[in-house]
């Protein structure tokens, strides 16, 4: 099992949380409140919580062929909701 975690800075952390659970929940396994959130993907789990101005993101996979792919689908969708500020998330091997 990998896993990668990353901590994006924006004033709208719980805000972005709740969208990429709600948003996902139509099709996966995903769970969440104002502070923390947790989405079962096929290829790996996603926990994400939301810190003041800081939306923590903490990703795990069975490979790093599957972490790639889940890095992808999380930032994407994440960059999609969050169209008016750049965010930059750098990952850091767990």
């Amino acid at each position: 099992m990998v896993r990668s975690e990353t901590a994006i800075g924006t004033e709208q952390a719980s805000r972005y949380l709740q969208q990429l659970c709600k948003h996902f929940a139509h099709k996966i396994p995903a769970t969440f409140d104002e502070h923390a959130g947790h989405v079962s993907f096929k290829v790996g789990e996603c926990r994400l919580k939301a810190e003041d101005a800081t939306l923590h993101i903490l990703l795990e996979a069975p490979g790093a062929e599957d972490m790639e792919q889940l890095k992808d689908v999380v930032i994407r969708h994440l960059v999609r909701f969050a169209f008016r500020e750049e965010l930059t998330a750098n990952w850091q091997d767990a």
